[in-house]
């Protein structure tokens, strides 16, 4: 197992240090989306436009082999756009399914929740149990089937906000903010990054990645880890008053992200540290609520400050 971790560790360094030279200053951000990915889960970023959402997904996709799309949502998007439509076919006399873009392994969602809160829930199954069902059939979805959505802030106009169900289906959130001074000298020194995009070249396949996602389900937790993992649902329930209470699903989430940060740095075991490391991320956007990513982050961080690692 070890060996085997260690040689993709090298691949997903690859990765992220490709996607480093066109996203710059932004290696945790970037990792945290890899974690997602190695996860089976999905991703939320929360920002204003400009910073770089649509590029790094684009950037991800073509390193990773994977068949993308992106959709833009908008007040008057309709669940069929996304899902797919049933036409009736005059020459065959009978009606056929056209897929919808939500029919590829990454998906962006683009300003999520610019879209009104039936189209929003479209999502719902797909997100959950990877198919959709459209006139009474049930279709899969690509296998690996990954959604980056991004939302907007709820200050922004023409914003609806995510409830709490759409949010618990999500992984991990974060907020990708504006780059550092000396990184954003660089980019504007430098190419545009969609040129720079034209050269990269896949460096993994869907079927590289499903089998890493099996290793990664084989990564060690012991029972302390999962004390640790249950003390910070616990603590978000003991106090209600301040924080969301964090549903089993969070535990899950909180799990299968810290075995993948371990399987990044090489390792067949989790340790306390990788618990720490995703925390934040797969904390921030449940209990934000409608407060938004950002103001999850500082309750994230207050909650696991107030939580010690069982011994």
């Amino acid at each position: 197992m070890t060996e085997i971790v260690c040689l993709m560790k090298t691949n997903w360094e690859k990765v992220l240090e490709a996607t480093d030279q066109i996203i710059f200053d932004k290696k945790n951000e970037i990792k945290l989306c890899l974690v997602a990915i190695l996860s089976r889960g999905h991703l939320l970023i929360e920002d204003v436009p400009g910073v770089g959402k649509t590029t790094l997904v684009q950037t991800l996709a073509k390193l990773l082999g994977m068949e993308t799309s992106r959709i833009q949502f908008t007040s008057d998007l309709l669940p069929s756009d996304i899902i797919g439509n049933t036409i009736y076919d005059p020459e065959k006399k009978e009606f056929k399914f056209f897929q919808g873009p939500l029919f590829a392994n990454l998906v962006l969602a683009d300003e999520l929740n610019r879209a009104n809160p039936r189209t929003q829930s479209a999502l719902l199954q797909a997100m959950e149990e990877g198919q959709v069902s459209s006139d009474r059939k049930t279709m899969s979805l690509p296998d690996p089937f990954f959604l980056i959505a991004t939302q907007n802030p709820r200050h922004q106009t023409g914003t609806f906000p995510l409830p709490e169900s759409q949010l618990d289906r999500f992984l991990l959130s974060l907020n990708l903010n504006y780059a550092s001074p000396e990184a954003e000298m660089k980019i504007f020194k430098g190419m545009d990054p969609r040129k720079k995009m034209a050269g990269l070249f896949s460096l993994m396949s869907v079927e590289e990645i499903r089998e890493q996602q099996d290793q990664v389900d084989n990564v060690f937790t012991s029972d302390l880890l999962i004390q640790f993992i249950s003390k910070i649902l616990i603590e978000s329930r003991k106090k209600s008053d301040l924080y969301q209470a964090l549903s089993t699903r969070t535990g899950l989430a909180l799990t299968r992200a810290a075995k993948a940060w371990a399987f990044l740095d090489g390792r067949d075991h989790c340790l306390p540290e990788d618990v720490k490391s995703v925390a934040p991320a797969v904390l921030a956007h449940r209990l934000g609520g409608v407060d938004g990513v950002l103001d999850g982050y500082k309750k994230a961080n207050d909650l696991l400050r107030n939580v010690e690692v069982p011994t």
